[in-house]
């Protein structure tokens, strides 16, 4: 039995598949394999988008460019002010389009577009934040080392950057990222998840727009195993920044350390959200809600975990049930959803396979543990198990789901 509020998927009617290039030394290109991977909406289950299946040899032409692109220094010998100006051009033209960028999420990632609308909204300012930065680079003196001796610290740009995606924040994580490097006078070479790669690659053409030169920024798409893991290993980056699982993070950091690679990552997460009797128990379950079932629960930081004091362990199990079933799960188009769509049918099994692992443990579904039938997508309910032992898969893994 649906325990939550329901909006059903409306068919995508009219839809033109969208077809991408890849950016390597400013052009639009496909990869030299020519092979393509097709992106099928969660939500709707209908194909969206087209992009190449890049492979070594697309990375290997994206590095020399960025390689190429920052030792001739044209970017990297640009003022401050030259790159913060671009910055904040590339933020306007960000702002302009926020609305394709949004939708391309939406539908790639099955996030809700009231949501997806608040990331855009925030990588704006995230752009400009980073323009403001690249202002405020500079180095330290020192005086007090002793007669006729003056200490200089520089701060230099590192060189060409690995940036690594995931699926769950597409335009959001790469703004964490990618702004940022450009302000120190980086160059990089980008890789969306092959899932939702659709916006890094509208952000290609608003950064050439901008007036980011040619070679700068490349972006490459395809599998990790075809395009991140060489991204990691080329002898030619200095850097690499990665957002993804933790199994795939040890991974870059061992790649990377066997040419001493700069590493940046963040990685899987099991939050737990902890309540004791004398706390502010409306405050919580508003918390707790929030917090398992914001993205689908397909988050890092996703609270999946509620330590409850023994003495209000059924309140609280009551009272969140009772508020889960006001939260609205579906289409991921219709403005009032706020749980959308599970990311592929392979990562619905799993998340259900967790559910039925704690049944089998004795747990209890307090609230949803259903695969829901709309018609179009994949989704999945809201699920409260109770009753969890600390030696459950579900207490100790990173479910990455509702």
């Amino acid at each position: 039995m649906v325990m939550s509020t329901i909006v059903k998927p409306q068919p995508l009617t009219g839809l033109e598949v969208r077809e991408f290039s890849m950016l390597i030394d400013g052009k639009r290109v496909q990869s030299e394999s020519g092979q393509t991977i097709d992106r099928v909406a969660p939500g709707h289950g209908v194909t969206v988008s087209r992009y190449p299946a890049g492979n070594k040899a697309d990375v290997e032409r994206a590095v020399a460019a960025a390689r190429k692109a920052f030792d001739d220094g044209r970017w990297s010998s640009k003022t401050a002010s030259q790159r913060s100006l671009v910055l904040l051009k590339a933020a306007d033209l960000i702002e302009a389009r926020a609305e394709e960028l949004a939708y391309l999420d939406a539908i790639e990632a099955g996030k809700p577009i009231s949501q997806v609308r608040g990331e855009i909204a925030g990588s704006v300012d995230i752009w400009r934040y980073a323009a403001a930065l690249a202002r405020d680079l500079h180095g330290e003196s020192y005086n007090n080392l002793g007669d006729g001796t003056l200490g200089v610290v520089l701060r230099e740009a590192i060189g060409v950057v690995s940036i690594i995606t995931p699926w769950n924040f597409p335009f959001l994580i790469v703004s964490q990222k990618l702004p940022f490097a450009l302000a120190a006078g980086c160059t990089a070479v980008v890789k969306p998840s092959e899932l939702t790669s659709g916006s890094t690659l509208v952000l290609g053409e608003i950064l050439a727009e901008a007036g980011v030169p040619d070679g700068v920024v490349n972006i490459i798409t395809g599998t990790g195993a075809d395009v991140g893991q060489h991204m990691s290993t080329h002898q030619q980056v200095d850097m690499v920044s990665f957002t993804g699982s933790t199994g795939v993070g040890k991974l870059t950091m061992a790649n990377a350390a066997q040419t001493l690679k700069k590493v940046s990552l963040e990685l899987g997460g099991k939050n737990p959200q902890i309540l004791f009797p004398d706390a502010d128990m409306d405050a919580f379950i508003d918390a707790a809600v929030f917090g398992a079932w914001f993205n689908a629960g397909e988050c890092c930081n996703a609270g999946s975990r509620l330590i409850v004091h023994r003495s209000i362990v059924n309140e609280i199990v009551g009272r969140v049930a009772d508020l889960s079933k006001k939260v609205i799960v579906g289409d991921p188009l219709d403005v009032s959803t706020q749980v959308g769509a599970i990311i592929t049918p392979q990562h619905l099994s799993k998340v259900g396979t967790y559910v039925d692992q704690a049944r089998k443990a004795g747990a209890a579904i307090a609230h949803g543990g259903d695969v829901l039938d709309l018609g179009l997508g994949q989704y999945m309910e809201p699920t409260i198990i109770a009753g969890v032992k600390a030696d459950m898969a579900v207490a100790r893994e990173e479910v990455f789901g509702p």
